[in-house]
């Protein structure tokens, strides 16, 4: 169970990223969508998904959105009317959305639900609700709910205190972090460097990662503020095929990452999402979520076996 690895800080928990279909479309409408997204999924053997709560980000970054910005479905909703809670879910919720009986009684329905509270994305934003008001109500009223934080690795490079960020929302009660989408593997890299010395146990990781096959995405990208290396940028659109080098890095990425993290102590797992509503990147993300998946079984068997020869040697 999903909930049971966080808790036990297990390395290797897999995620797959959905967002909600617009809140304007009628329930068979949506209901399709969903059917369509479960079935995409079928076969595959993932710890759980993760549904997001959007919120406008357009005081965060001035320039044109390259998606137009609508409003979706609420995730637990979604979860529960059109998912049938298929899979564990972690619902994210965009708590400057709304006020604080709204919250309130979110946490009383979900008081044991896995949950990640996002606070606002511009400190010129003028949320209903703070994103410590927040932690104080869940502590309040809702102690069971397991609390997950965002991590943003990129922000670790231009402030130094990404790590503190963290263990600092780890004191608030959040048990686990969904980073931004990778594309920066030296800025990841270096986050895990730095949390890794304040010897903070149990706490899982989680990189996103998503495909990329053309500029426009790219662009979103950006305006996201997705860090992208210009080691990465080359290596997608140098290439002959833009989207299948996307793939194939983010999945040398998180290799990379995933032993890394192991050899520092630090649980490394991945979030796979298509941040695009195009088919052939949405095929793409679930290609990335089964190769990821391959990545970890394999050092989960070889850790085993290493394991098992250690321990025959002691015997010997």
């Amino acid at each position: 169970m999903l909930k049971t690895k966080i808790k036990q800080g297990k390395s290797g928990i897999v995620l797959y990223g959905l967002t909600p279909p617009k809140i304007s479309l009628s329930h068979d409408e949506a209901k399709e969508i969903a059917l369509r997204q479960l079935s995409r999924l079928d076969g595959i053997k993932i710890d759980g998904l993760v549904i997001y709560d959007l919120q406008d980000e357009s005081n965060r970054n001035s320039s044109n959105r390259t998606f137009e910005f609508v409003r979706t479905i609420k995730p637990e909703i979604y979860a529960k009317d059109y998912l049938q809670n298929r899979y564990e879910a972690v619902i994210y919720k965009a708590v400057g959305n709304y006020n604080e009986a709204e919250f309130k009684e979110f946490l009383q329905t979900h008081s044991d639900a896995i949950s990640i509270f996002v606070g606002a994305s511009s400190a010129i934003d003028t949320p209903k609700l703070s994103l410590n008001d927040a932690y104080k109500m869940k502590k309040e009223i809702a102690n069971d709910l397991t609390l997950g934080g965002i991590c943003i690795p990129e922000r670790h490079t231009k402030k130094q205190d990404e790590d503190l960020r963290v263990a600092s929302k780890r004191v608030k009660g959040c048990e686990f972090f969904i980073t931004q989408a990778v594309y920066d593997i030296e800025t990841a890299k270096k986050f895990l460097d730095d949390f890794a010395a304040l010897g903070i146990k149990n706490t899982p990781i989680i990189f996103t990662f998503t495909p990329c096959g053309n500029e426009k995405t790219y662009e979103f990208m950006q305006w996201l503020g997705i860090s992208v290396s210009n080691l990465s940028k080359n290596r997608i659109f140098d290439s002959d095929d833009a989207l299948e080098s996307s793939v194939k890095l983010s999945l040398d990425m998180f290799e990379f990452l995933y032993k890394y993290g192991t050899a520092k102590g630090i649980s490394v797992g991945a979030n796979i999402e298509s941040i695009s509503t195009r088919k052939v990147e949405i095929d793409a993300s679930i290609r990335l979520l089964k190769g990821i998946i391959a990545i970890v079984e394999k050092n989960s068997l070889e850790n085993t076996k290493s394991k098992i020869q250690s321990a025959s040697r002691f015997d010997e």
